[in-house]
């Protein structure tokens, strides 16, 4: 599996951006919001990954409660996976624990999964999958109705 980002949460991405842009002189790609998982996310590309600022939007966001139990800081590693729902599969059959039992939407509208910490020795692990190279070619044609 290949990194694909480390996920970072923030109380405030304009406050960390003070750090991560003006200080370390990462660029910021795009900022975005992703409803499903109650953050805003800004996303900075670094090499062949991305560092992702998660600014909770909720009080019941799972980022907001990890700033409440830990602080800011690293939240999580993604790695990428050709068929999430196949390493789902093949995670259950190997008795890895994970968050939600099955996929959900994550940035860029990509399917992401977490293993639970207690799998992974503490570490929260996103996957994503990603798309085929037809299919991302596709999403560079304009659409027609």
């Amino acid at each position: 599996m290949k990194l694909d980002h480390i996920g970072i949460a923030v109380r405030s991405i304009d406050e960390a951006l003070k750090t991560y842009q003006s200080k370390l002189g990462f660029a910021v790609a795009e900022i975005i919001v992703v409803e499903e998982q109650k953050v805003r996310v800004a996303i900075l590309p670094s090499g062949d990954s991305t560092l992702e600022l998660l600014e909770p939007t909720a009080p019941d966001s799972p980022v907001h409660k990890f700033i409440e139990r830990r602080g800011e800081g690293v939240h999580h590693l993604c790695f990428q996976v050709e068929d999430i729902e196949k390493k789902i599969a093949e995670l259950q059959a190997g008795l890895m624990s994970l968050v939600n039992l099955t996929s959900s939407v994550g940035a860029g509208d990509r399917k992401v999964a977490f293993l639970h910490p207690k799998s992974t020795h503490g570490v929260l692990i996103e996957l994503v999958e990603m798309k085929s190279a037809e299919s991302a070619l596709s999403d560079l044609e304009p659409k027609r109705e």
